[in-house]
């Protein structure tokens, strides 16, 4: 039997009416199972996830509508509306809203880990370093932000 429960999350809306706010960014729940942890994303113009490594989890974003600027293993990159952008476990990659338009995205990764304990320890808070500390303690190491973010 499936841990996954069957139904339909409309978009805009989380799981169980689950929302969290990140640092600005609107996070909706969209599934939680032990393989796999999705959420529906929007990036306001301006706002960022810093470079960060999953050591035990691949990740993925599918492009929904707008562009992200990204950071991948060192290098620079964009993903538009209809791009999948793979981040495999272990490699550091950053997402950035550099334009002047919203960014909608659906993100997962696999396996879940403790992405959904993550979110609900972060949600609301404003202090990046307490967000950083929080991060850690759930297996996503945050690196010093590129210094054009």
């Amino acid at each position: 039997m499936s841990d996954m429960t069957l139904g339909i999350t409309p978009a805009g809306a989380g799981e169980g009416g689950e929302v969290w706010n990140i640092l600005g960014q609107t996070y909706y729940l969209k599934s939680n199972t032990p393989s796999s942890f999705s959420f529906e994303t929007f990036f306001p113009p301006g706002t960022y996830v810093p470079p960060h490594i999953h050591p035990k989890q691949d990740e993925f974003i599918y492009v929904l509508d707008g562009t992200f600027d990204l950071f991948l293993d060192g290098e620079d990159g964009k993903a538009s509306t209809g791009d999948l952008v793979r981040m495999p476990r272990g490699i550091a990659h950053g997402i950035f809203n550099k334009s002047d338009d919203p960014v909608k995205a659906l993100f997962w990764v696999s396996p879940a880990g403790s992405l959904l304990d993550l979110f609900r320890a972060i949600h609301d808070l404003t202090d990046p370093q307490e967000v950083v500390r929080l991060s850690a303690l759930h297996d996503v190491d945050f690196l010093p932000p590129p210094p054009d973010a």
